[in-house]
């Protein structure tokens, strides 16, 4: 064994965050994160992590305190900071019609029609800046955030306050400007990764796997690097750390837990199979990585057409909502990254045992 590797347990993130094990949850939006989770991760040793991109400033406030409610240990709470100009205007009417037109056979099948372009500009997210004042008074361990870096005013509020910042990077540019402004912990993000793709400077077309990715990253700047994308089992744990990471960050394997948010449904699926995945844009306005579905596949030759986020979002919203309520299974996202087939039926607590004891076996074997 590499003695560098000796002492795997105790790195820069786990001191810098009073963790017992160098992994970090995954944040997952949309209702997939949940206040169990999170603590069920904490109080096994690893950075619970909770996705409050669509919550408002009070309920960010609320979970916060429902956290520490379930445990004493560290926990992260996740914004998306929004890309210049997102959002700021409505889509135009033909760009409407035109997405519209081929969500419509859906919503068909479902007995219902497609928001009108009205009521879609009245579905508004909360606004960033309200959310990051009420994140800053929950006072969470740590603020982790993707597709940008967020104010330098709050990323120094955050150094008073004693909170751990996390950016993502997708690329060395996005890594080298997370470093250049001082962000405490860099997680590189492998084009395997489940979920939305955070590219901020760099378009999705140029991500790279973590293979390419993250030895890029360790060598070019400063602070920890966190390995993310596909790791499920101790040999992705092994491999980060043989490139210099600090720590891993783990999604899928945790949003298949019973603890997360993920439906049942969702949850069967992640561990029974088919599991090949599919990046698109067509159901949100930005790349994400899921099961391969009707939806996604039909719609994948008409990406172009698809709105931006967040009004591709608002438009597919409804559909999916009343899809899942109606059982149509084939018509809803079902986020994971590509190694799913490796995620098994696990509680939170033993997704994380199981990282640990499968590293240890691996290192002892070497």
């Amino acid at each position: 064994m590499p003695a560098s590797l000796t002492g795997w347990r105790t790195t820069s993130l786990t001191r810098a965050l009073g963790l017992r094990y160098p992994v970090i949850q995954g944040a997952f939006g949309g209702a997939l994160s949940t206040v169990e989770l999170v603590a069920a991760v904490s109080e096994a040793g690893g950075l619970g992590s909770f996705g409050a991109h669509g919550l408002g400033p009070d309920e960010i406030l609320q979970t916060a305190r429902a956290i520490r409610e379930r445990t004493r240990g560290p926990f992260a709470l996740n914004l998306w900071v929004p890309l210049p100009g997102e959002g700021a205007e409505p889509p135009r009417a033909d760009r409407y019609a035109a997405a519209a037109a081929l969500l419509e056979p859906y919503y068909r099948e479902l007995g219902l029609e497609p928001p009108t372009l009205s009521a879609l500009t009245e579905s508004a997210r909360p606004a960033f800046g309200r959310q990051l004042e009420a994140l800053l008074r929950a006072r969470p361990s740590a603020f982790s955030f993707i597709f940008g870096i967020p104010p330098a005013e709050a990323l120094a509020e955050c150094r008073r306050l004693g909170i751990v910042t996390i950016g993502t990077a997708t690329n060395l540019p996005e890594a080298e400007a997370l470093d250049a402004a001082d962000v405490d912990v860099i997680v590189a993000s492998g084009l395997e990764a489940g979920g939305h793709r955070s590219s901020f400077l760099r378009p999705v077309s140029e991500a790279l796997t973590l293979g390419a990715l993250l030895p890029q990253v360790v060598d070019k700047v400063r602070r920890p690097v966190v390995a993310a994308g596909g790791i499920a089992d101790g040999r992705g744990v092994v491999s980060a750390l043989v490139y210099g990471a600090a720590g891993v960050q783990v999604g899928t394997a945790f949003l298949a837990a019973p603890e997360s948010g993920a439906s049942a449904a969702h949850r069967r699926a992640l561990v029974e199979g088919p599991r090949t995945t599919v990046l698109t844009r067509a159901l949100t306005g930005r790349y994400a990585r899921g099961l391969v579905s009707r939806l996604a596949r039909e719609l994948a030759p008409h990406e172009a057409e698809a709105l931006d986020y967040p009004w591709q979002n608002a438009l597919t919203v409804p559909l999916r909502r009343a899809a899942g309520s109606a059982g149509l299974l084939d018509l809803i996202p079902f986020w994971a990254g590509q190694n799913a087939p490796l995620v098994k039926e696990r509680s939170a607590a033993e997704v994380l045992a199981f990282l640990v004891e499968d590293t240890e076996r691996l290192l002892a074997s070497s």
